[in-house]
């Protein structure tokens, strides 16, 4: 069985994106990995080549920033990986540069690759989410996190990239059949110094919507407001660890204050049907999930 690890990375210096993290977590099951390098401002290709490792192999591209609406830059430089993959790879494995995965699940992810791999019906493996927000401490419970998503699929060329790159579907927009990976993807997107934050948001922004829009919508400010958010649940679990570094330099403080919560009627319903029962209504999912 053949393992090609793959993501995009643009300007990763410049914005503190944890892609050295990223990649070093799911590199010990890969076979070899894929690092799409955008047109950047910053020292990320040479950020990318420090990595010690003859498994890496880089590929550079140029974004088309006119594709803003919707994110669709980062589907189609997501889909140009894709595309480079050789025909000997069974499993893609896709990973974003804010996410990374545990050290206790590599076994438990290859085991699964290797379950369904002849099992031509399954066409990606479906992973759970931690959803960290504001520091280490605290993971999102709200519904404004997905719960699940496709991170590993079939190497097969019908298979794309889908709208922002959260997802995956066919190239006729079907949704992907799908068995459980039975493990997680720490995703530390909204964990960041405030002032860092608040510049990634500037920038990640640029690629959902035209100039208007984030003149109307995106306040010029010198540091993230934290406290506009919904449901947060303390962490108690471990982080990975190649995210030991970057914890320990976390130097910001993150208060969760609940009296500052503003969270409609309708959604506090679903929240309380969700933690009493486990049913999560009308959540969007992007995927079919087969049955054992």
């Amino acid at each position: 069985m053949k393992v090609t690890g793959f993501t995009i990375i643009r300007n990763a210096v410049k914005y503190d994106y944890p892609v050295i993290e990223a990649i070093q977590s799911i590199l010990p099951i890969c076979d070899e990995f894929i690092v799409s390098v955008g047109n950047s401002d910053d020292e990320t290709l040479a950020l990318i080549k420090s990595i010690p490792s003859n498994k890496i192999k880089i590929m550079q591209t140029i974004w088309d920033d006119s594709k803003r609406v919707g994110g669709l830059v980062l589907s189609d430089e997501t889909n140009k990986v894709l595309d480079s993959i050789a025909a000997d790879t069974d499993w893609c494995f896709y990973i974003q540069s804010d996410e990374c995965v545990h050290e206790q699940d590599l076994k438990i992810i290859r085991d699964a690759m290797e379950m369904h791999k002849n099992n031509k019906e399954v066409q990606g493996l479906l992973f759970g989410y931690k959803h960290f927000y504001g520091s280490y401490n605290y993971i999102g419970i709200g519904r404004r996190w997905y719960s699940n998503e496709i991170r590993i699929v079939r190497n097969s060329k019908s298979i794309r990239s889908y709208k922002d790159a959260q997802g995956f579907r066919t190239v006729n927009g079907e949704k992907l059949k799908v068995k459980k990976a039975n493990a997680f993807i720490y995703h530390y997107g909204w964990v960041k110094p405030p002032k860092a934050q608040q510049a990634k948001q500037e920038s990640f922004h640029k690629m959902w919507h035209d100039d208007n829009w984030m003149n109307e919508n995106i306040k010029i400010v010198k540091e993230f407001d934290y406290s506009n958010i919904d449901f947060l649940a303390e962490y108690k679990g471990s982080h990975p660890a190649v995210y030991t570094t970057r914890i320990a330099n976390a130097n910001w403080n993150f208060v969760y204050n609940k009296s500052k919560i503003k969270v409609s009627l309708k959604h506090r319903i679903l929240f309380f049907i969700e933690n009493t029962f486990g049913w999560r209504i009308g959540e969007n999912r992007n995927y079919i999930l087969l049955k054992d």
